[in-house]
């Protein structure tokens, strides 16, 4: 089989057959695409030519090119899953990157805000919502669900209507892998949500309604990159390291449940991890932030 078709089929079937998320099917295409490049001037246009020292050059060539060693993980990952299903559907006769190792990623904890750093982020929002903008409105509502449901992005922009029960403060989301959840949200989020639920209409302006929850200034579903370029606006000036986006509220809300006393499990559902390790991290940020504390107030520290 041709290498490129391959990369094809392999890409529709994680679409088609394992539900995976537009945006992972992307990554999954980014990275083979890469190798493909590889490949062909090395004189490799066919899977059979697919083996271990071919992935392994690649890897090591894009460790020399400066690549970080998380998106070294991601590659290999992707290079062994498409070779498993290579070998599964029987384009090739061994599965050529089951000895494929990743090489270990560098640990960087989450960036956490403060208390008093999300205070003024919400007072900010309160402050641009306060003449009735239903934009502003919006803004104040997503950031109050973002950190009241630590739901991911994705799961944000993808919330339709039905998905919401204002009566039990819950939202049903679907995320990774196409599983579903429900998770609570507080009393603040509800207020911001019933006061942006009054504003959508005005941002529908009699337009087609989408059906999602959270729309754009056209009437339209709004995009992920929009809530991005609102949290990287409000997260600019604060203080502290990390990526700006987001999952910041994410990482926040999670590391809060833990430092309240919530159970790492009960944690790990709502977050809607597959592997519980995943959450662990959130310990590890709780435990960086209670040695920050014992150094600054122990007198013996």
């Amino acid at each position: 089989m041709e290498l490129r078709a391959a990369v094809d089929e392999f890409t529709r079937h994680l679409a088609a057959d394992r539900g995976f998320s537009e945006h992972t099917v992307r990554a999954y295409r980014g990275d083979l695409d890469d190798l493909v490049a590889f490949a062909e001037p090395a004189g490799v246009s066919e899977v059979s030519g697919i083996d271990l020292e071919l992935l392994r050059d690649w890897l090591w060539k894009r460790s020399n090119d400066g690549l970080a060693k998380s998106t070294l993980g991601r590659r290999s990952a992707a290079a062994r899953g498409f070779t498993r299903w290579l070998a599964r559907t029987g384009a090739t006769d061994a599965d050529a990157g089951a000895r494929l190792r990743s090489p270990r990623p560098d640990q960087h904890l989450p960036r956490v805000l403060t208390r008093p750093q999300l205070d003024g982020i919400f007072g900010t929002l309160e402050l641009r919502a306060a003449d009735g903008d239903p934009g502003a409105i919006r803004d104040a509502a997503m950031v109050e669900l973002l950190y009241a449901s630590a739901i991911r992005v994705s799961e944000l922009t993808s919330l339709r209507m039905g998905d919401v029960d204002r009566e039990r403060l819950t939202i049903r989301v679907l995320g990774k892998g196409g599983k579903e959840r429900v998770v609570p949200f507080g009393v603040p989020a509800q207020r911001a949500l019933d006061r942006y639920l009054i504003a959508r209409e005005l941002l529908l302006d009699g337009r087609p309604d989408p059906g999602t929850v959270f729309l754009g200034t056209r009437g339209g579903a709004l995009s992920t990159r929009a809530v991005y370029q609102l949290v990287a606006g409000l997260l600019a000036d604060l203080p502290g390291s990390g990526p700006a986006g987001p999952h910041t509220f994410r990482h926040t809300a999670a590391t809060h449940l833990l430092d309240g006393g919530a159970d790492l499990r009960a944690v790990q559902e709502l977050l809607g991890h597959a592997s519980i390790s995943t959450t662990q991290i959130y310990t590890h940020t709780s435990v960086e932030r209670l040695k920050k504390v014992y150094k600054q107030a122990h007198p013996r520290a």
